[in-house]
């Protein structure tokens, strides 16, 4: 039996996102907040005791100019994966959510690795088609991860466990002066301006302070800044959020000029050490290029994030279920165009800077 989250359930809801092993912020009404261009749902299917077995939270956006939406189910569903029943159910709803909001298309990633082929199977049999691509970041979230599953480890176990570089590089960005400190909106400003300068010098679009702003109010004690200051000066900060069993690094930026204090290195570590502080089972060191050589632009970052000693994960990728081909085809075309036009645009913009 399926239903639609209210005010009523909406705590329940919460509680059994946060305390299942796929639930992930994103399938959050926390994380719902911080979009408020799109318009949520979420469902939950019962069992038999009347208990939450299974829940799929949705985001909707009516698409400028064509009068269609587009449905996203970020990292669900959250439930048993091989449970087919609850799955069918969850779908079932979110296809009636389709017939209301005219969509043409529902997009879901899930937190399900590439080794599941049988849900792979079941996913394709249930008509969703897996999009190509993932290496270049050009997926809605990453297909490529590293996870460190710290298993119940201290803080002493897990730093013993790096590679040898990554324990020399956390401790001689202390010997050198750097430090480390939780703080508040007031540091956004400098967070935004550190996010633009890695953004135009690794290729990528940013976002506006107010975003970053906004994600602290919305997940409240669930997300944190972190920044690095060497004396007065801040080189470098990152943004990390908590919920329930797994921390995630989301955003990190850093200055041109002080990268040899390892600053990075140092917010990894302490991030870490919150996941640790909460209980959790898994830190995620988020999206890498996939499983590259040393001859890509981006080996860097693997080696980075690889000496963590973390385990690398595919996901099975994002997957879209198509209600609408013609809409789906002119709509997807014309986003593309449009986000290599931003990126042109804003590399342009900034590099003159």
């Amino acid at each position: 039996m399926t239903e639609y989250i209210t005010e009523k359930t909406l705590a329940e809801y919460e509680a059994f996102v946060q305390g299942h092993p796929k639930g992930n912020f994103a399938q959050s009404s926390y994380w719902a907040k911080q979009k408020p261009m799109w318009q949520w749902r979420a469902i939950a299917c019962r069992g038999e005791d009347g208990r939450i077995k299974g829940t799929l939270s949705i985001l909707i956006r009516k698409m400028p100019g064509f009068g269609r939406a587009m449905m996203y189910a970020s990292r669900g569903p959250v439930c048993d994966i091989h449970d087919y029943a609850t799955m069918d159910e969850l779908f079932g709803a979110a296809r009636e959510l389709a017939k209301e909001y005219h969509a043409y298309v529902f997009k879901i990633d899930p937190d399900v690795s590439s080794k599941e082929t049988e849900f792979a199977d079941y996913m394709k049999r249930y008509g969703f088609q897996v999009k190509d691509g993932g290496a270049k970041f050009e997926a809605i979230q990453p297909k490529y991860v590293f996870r460190l599953y710290l298993n119940g480890r201290t803080e002493d176990e897990l730093l013993a466990s790096f590679h040898q570089k990554t324990r020399y590089n956390i401790r001689l960005a202390m010997r050198k002066g750097v430090q480390v400190r939780v703080c508040g909106k007031e540091m956004i400003p400098d967070f935004s301006r550190l996010m633009l300068e890695t953004g135009v010098r690794d290729g990528f679009v940013t976002r506006q302070p107010e975003y970053f702003s906004n994600m602290l109010d919305n997940l409240g004690e669930h997300c944190r800044l972190y920044m690095a200051f060497l004396g007065d000066k801040p080189i470098a900060g990152t943004l990390a959020i908590w919920y329930g069993d797994k921390v995630w690094y989301l955003y990190g930026a850093s200055s041109n000029e002080d990268r040899n204090y390892m600053p990075n290195y140092l917010l990894q570590w302490e991030m870490i050490r919150w996941a640790v502080e909460k209980g959790c089972r898994v830190y995620d060191f988020r999206g890498v290029p996939g499983d590259v050589g040393e001859d890509h632009p981006l080996y860097g970052l693997v080696k980075f994030k690889r000496g963590f000693n973390g385990e690398y994960t595919e996901f099975v990728g994002e997957m879209d279920l198509v209600l609408d081909k013609f809409a789906y085809v002119c709509i997807e075309k014309a986003t593309s165009i449009f986000k290599d036009l931003r990126k042109a645009v804003y590399m342009f913009k900034n590099k003159k800077k």
